[in-house]
């Protein structure tokens, strides 16, 4: 089927019962489900939105296009979770069915106001010319999952914004309730712009200014931009889509950065001493894998900084497509410095899916569905091969202490995509006695390097006989847990 834009933007209505139930038939027949990370029920799954804690519960919202592996008419669609493992669809919808909204609910953020969480987004809307007029707009979610939108813009598109300005984000400083907003100026130049709440009252921004963060001004958008504190630092997660690889290289067609400061000054929009932090560059890759991006963080009332991503990117085509569905979240993650420098590690609950252990060595067969917790000596140089198959191809990383790198090679690992982006990713590490914590889940990888120092995640489409672990090279050792998403320990 082709994607035309009047399919894309079909009201929701007007898909008919047989429609939606080809597609769930279809769906059904992927062989690249994942197991204990969200997916969509049906059709696309692309940015984090309204990550919060509301009424006793973890709240997520995922956004959606209900009818296909394409970018269309968005929603939000409600999880939430007891444990920030276990997450649960419970029904609720963000539709884009007001004038404010009517070609989408774009991605926000959300916090709990009294009783109600209140949700923050950017209402797409294109005119009879099919000019895009983005509103950041609101609506309050009740306990019962009844949601009443704010019918008025709270923050309207900028005199000096072109029409890319999207994704509020709002937290709290001290007290005093902010948003940022992502945007492109009219120089074409990517921003981001912080506002406050006039009397802590979240229908009435006032603009503050652009965040000063040391932009280099080489992207030509910021996307998803979140600001989250590990104690009083603030740390910037955005997306700097254009950015000039002279400023930091990456691979993937997007990049998804951060940036920490020392401090944070609200009254002159600033993030204090934000070059001073780092040895290498005050500019970050979040994640070195081929896949996260719109990462969205929070801070959790008891204060941990909280993130999830999309491990899909923009403008990207995937083998699940044909099956009608795309994209995923990583795991959730804990944001804690040491040393200036991030590290991002799953919440410790995710041992709670540990249903077996045993000692890491070769596998010919596995569910694809595991924990891998491995140690490697400094000076040393070893390969895994994961999602192997009987001739050992897979999914095949090298951990070069010796020479201070990881590397990740997809090359074999099942149905091959987007290769015009390269099919091996590397990150710089110390030669040291080194950690590997790595997650398998079907389709879906996640490695953190000393517990969170650095980070890859991505998708695979393994073949169906790729279920094996190859010790290649090397002597790496450590523990194979099998997850179980459906045992909670109590």
């Amino acid at each position: 089927m082709e994607w035309t834009t009047e399919l894309r933007y079909k009201r929701y209505e007007d898909w008919t019962e047989e429609e939606k139930k080809q597609i769930k038939e279809n769906m059904a027949k992927s062989p690249w489900h994942t197991h204990y990370h969200v997916e969509p029920t049906s059709g696309l799954l692309n940015d984090p939105n309204g990550f919060s804690y509301f009424d006793g519960k973890w709240i997520l919202f995922y956004q959606n296009f209900p009818f296909g592996a394409a970018h269309g008419l968005k929603s939000w669609v409600q999880l939430e979770s007891d444990d920030l493992v276990h997450f649960n669809e419970t029904g609720v919808k963000v539709f884009p069915d007001t004038p404010l909204d009517s070609h989408g609910a774009y991605s926000g953020s959300a916090m709990q106001f009294d009783d109600k969480l209140f949700l923050f987004y950017t209402g797409n809307v294109r005119d009879e010319n099919w000019i895009r007029h983005p509103y950041q707009i609101g609506a309050l979610m009740d306990k019962e999952g009844k949601i009443e939108k704010i019918n008025k813009i709270l923050i309207d598109q900028p005199a000096d914004s072109t029409d890319h300005f999207r994704d509020p984000q709002i937290f709290n400083f001290k007290g005093q309730y902010y948003a940022i907003v992502g945007g492109q100026d009219l120089e074409k130049k990517g921003f981001v712009r912080l506002y406050k709440a006039v009397n802590n009252d979240y229908t009435n921004w006032v603009e503050v200014g652009d965040l000063d963060f040391n932009n280099d001004r080489t992207a030509y958008m910021m996307e998803c931009p979140n600001l989250v504190f590990v104690g009083e630092q603030p740390i910037l997660l955005y997306c700097p889509q254009g950015l000039d690889k002279a400023v930091l290289d990456y691979d993937n067609i997007y990049p998804n950065m951060y940036k920490i400061g020392a401090s944070f000054d609200p009254e002159n929009a600033k993030m204090v001493d934000v070059s001073q932090l780092h040895d290498v560059s005050e500019l970050q890759n979040l994640a070195y894998g081929f896949e996260a991006y719109a990462t969205q963080g929070f801070n959790a009332p008891d204060g941990r900084a909280l993130t999830v991503s999309w491990l899909g990117l923009p403008d990207v085509a995937y083998p699940s497509d044909r099956y009608d569905h795309q994209g995923a979240f990583s795991l959730v993650k804990e944001l804690s410095i040491k040393d200036g420098k991030l590290y991002q590690y799953p919440v410790e609950a995710i041992k709670e899916l540990r249903s077996s252990s045993s000692e890491f060595r070769n596998k010919e067969v596995t569910n694809n569905c595991y924990e891998l917790d491995l140690a490697f000596e400094a000076n040393s140089k070893s390969e895994i091969v994961l999602l192997a198959d009987k001739e050992g191809k897979g999914l095949s990383i090298t951990f070069d202490i010796a020479n201070g790198q990881v590397i990740v090679d997809r090359s074999q690992a099942g149905e091959q995509y987007a290769q015009e982006f390269g099919t091996t990713r590397t990150c710089p590490i110390e030669n040291q006695a080194t950690t590997a914590t790595i997650f398998i889940d079907h389709s879906i990888f996640e490695i953190f390097i000393n517990k969170g120092e650095k980070v890859f995640s991505g998708r695979v489409f393994p073949h169906a006989n790729q279920t094996g672990i190859l010790i290649k090279s090397g002597t790496p050792t450590g523990t194979y847990y099998e997850l179980d998403y459906g045992r909670k320990a109590h």
